[in-house]
């Protein structure tokens, strides 16, 4: 094996997380309503074994060869029962990785569509709800924190380590965000991928305020 060879096999190579079991994608939806723009949120049916009735953004799992973009519109589209012309997408929001998953994130505006007479899947969704996009804008969520340690394993072979059982692991906390409007509580994910949003514009105002 030469450096040749070695130099052809990683020549194209883009790299990935390592480990990588499940892929999604969410749509942070955006819909004019009386000329102000509000966000969309689904609240997931009671009958979901995973997440029942918290808040979310459409989304989820990615299928077969599709992009995380495909994956997050064919993902509102079926949760929404919209066809993919009433989405126009702005782009891409900042993307989470956990664990084996990873989440991307999109930002679309909602077109032709009334909200009062959106259809959605009643297996999926419960109902949905609007939030003026100024509340985001005007009232910084509140934090709080978890903190993440590593527990290895019984049988975990700490005589192959150094320093065994006394290892000092990293440790490490995670931001968990969460706004009230009303009686909804938005927190976790879904928060965390809104505060994304708020923090991209905000970006871009403060720019252009220095030019």
């Amino acid at each position: 094996m030469d450096a040749l060879y070695l130099e052809q096999i990683f020549k194209e190579r883009k790299g990935s997380p390592m480990e990588l079991i499940h892929n999604y994608a969410v749509l942070l939806p955006l819909i004019n309503i009386d000329e102000k723009w509000h966000v969309l949120f689904e609240v997931r049916s009671e009958k979901l074994d995973r997440q029942p009735n918290e808040i979310s953004f459409p989304g989820g799992g990615i299928e077969g060869k599709e992009t995380f973009e495909e994956g997050a519109i064919r993902e509102t589209c079926e949760e929404l029962n919209i066809k993919r012309e009433n989405i126009t997408l702005l782009g891409e929001l900042d993307y989470v990785s956990s664990g084996k998953s990873v989440v991307y994130g999109y930002a679309g505006i909602l077109e032709d569509l009334d909200v009062e007479l959106i259809e959605y899947n009643e297996k999926e969704v419960d109902h949905v709800f609007t939030v003026p996009l100024d509340f985001f804008l005007n009232n910084e969520p509140e934090i709080h924190y978890t903190k993440l340690e590593v527990t290895p394993e019984e049988n975990f072979p700490y005589h192959l380590i150094q320093n065994g059982r006394d290892y000092n692991w990293n440790k490490s906390s995670q931001a968990v965000y969460f706004y009230v409007y009303e009686d909804y509580v938005i927190w976790g994910l879904t928060a965390r991928f809104m505060k994304n949003f708020v923090d991209i514009i905000n970006m871009k105002r403060s720019n252009d305020s220095t030019i």
